[in-house]
């Protein structure tokens, strides 16, 4: 059983912990503001029309799937829960390369998290911009504070959450406006660009699977691993399926709308359904930054420990939430850091795909397989000694 996997009450991890959890946990990274409000779908996967972007999102699900599988086992093996160790592991000296690129996109995230809550504040209750923002902040520091459990337990509540809206979303569209889906799905249109928009969104929320490591020391075999990491795929992307084909209904005209959830919700004028459906989308921003900033805990928390000290504990995790939050949402747009590092957004995409995807899809793949050879001849020669 790896470090940390059994529950603090002394019994084993639960099936939940083991297979379900790291695909909440990494749904919970990647869905942030863009996919939530279905403005990320309409990027990536509705220039290839309805069918061309179903094959997208397809292909975006099977290579989250491989590649969590893949990290989640790496990272089993050299017993990395946090994302500084396990690109030591993987990348040795280079691993800071990663961490550069991981704090300029935690800076751009949470600033566009904050500018949306505080959207979504203004929207519902007449707030002024800054107290949404500020909600959001307070919230993600409170979670954050109380380390791994705290974070786990909104990962799942706040699935359960997303999942059941979306559902009733599906519900609703198709009561509403299924013919009109139906009749565009039944339309040719062009679907040319399907696989580079499939692998643009891959690289766009790659880092996902890493920045959850955390969550994986629950898991007690490399079994698990895979088990849980090609789980993880469809987990991540059922509820942006639903969402995307509800958005058919209005193709090619939605594409143009800056919030297409909003420009759906106004369409079914269930006013209480539309208050609930901003609700999650504040939830699905909670647990995105949460996830976020927990990673960088996580990871200082190891460091720590590595050098002799005592384990992070919680006015430090707080502290350093509220540096991290504080920094991100209320000064890095002031200064026009946004700004910048989103104009290099899809340049660290190639990065990460470049010191992460690469990397671990050769030289992660090669020891793992090579390690398991090793200990199949090892068990071969011992059963051969016996007899």
């Amino acid at each position: 059983m790896s470090a940390g996997a059994a529950t603090a009450s002394g019994a084993g991890p639960s099936w939940f912990q083991r297979f379900l959890l790291p695909g909440f946990a990494f749904k919970a990274v990647v869905i942030g503001g863009g996919y939530a409000t279905g403005r990320e779908l309409a990027e990536f996967f509705l220039p290839s029309g309805p069918w061309g972007g179903l094959a997208a999102m397809l292909l975006a699900m099977l290579l989250w799937s491989i590649i969590c599988a893949a990290t989640f086992a790496f990272a089993r093996k050299i017993g990395a829960f946090d994302y500084r160790s396990f690109f030591e592991g993987l990348l040795g000296r280079a691993w800071i390369l990663f961490e550069v690129g991981y704090v300029l996109l935690v800076t751009l995230v949470l600033a566009v998290f904050g500018a949306a809550a505080g959207e979504i504040g203004a929207s519902i209750f007449g707030w002024p911009p800054l107290a949404g923002t500020a909600l959001l902040a307070a919230s993600i520091a409170l979670f954050v504070t109380f380390g791994n459990a705290s974070v786990e337990g909104l990962f799942k509540y706040v699935s359960f959450l997303l999942y059941g809206v979306y559902a009733l979303f599906m519900v609703f569209a198709l009561s509403s406006f299924g013919d009109e889906i139906a009749a565009r799905f039944a339309v040719p249109a062009p679907s040319d660009g399907w696989i580079l928009g499939g692998l643009t969104y891959t690289g766009y929320n790659v880092i996902g699977a890493v920045v959850i490591l955390p969550v994986i020391r629950h898991l007690t075999s490399q079994r698990d691993a895979v088990v849980s990491g090609l789980i993880a795929g469809p987990l991540a992307m059922a509820p942006a399926i639903l969402f995307f084909v509800a958005m058919i209904a209005f193709y090619p005209g939605i594409m143009n709308e800056t919030l297409p959830s909003d420009f759906m919700l106004r369409q079914l004028q269930m006013p209480l359904f539309h208050l609930l459906f901003q609700f999650m989308i504040f939830a699905a921003l909670l647990e995105s930054g949460a996830g976020s900033v927990h990673a960088i805990n996580e990871r200082v928390d190891a460091a720590r420990r590595a050098r002799g000290g005592a384990p992070l504990g919680k006015k430090a995790r707080g502290a350093i939430a509220a540096a991290l939050l504080i920094g991100c949402m209320f000064l890095a747009d002031r200064f026009g850091l946004v700004t910048l590092i989103a104009s290099g957004y899809r340049f660290l995409s190639w990065v990460f795909l470049a010191v992460y995807v690469v990397p671990l899809l050769t030289v992660g793949l090669f020891r793992l397989v090579r390690s398991q050879n090793m200990a199949e001849e090892l068990r071969s020669a011992v059963q051969g000694n016996v007899e």
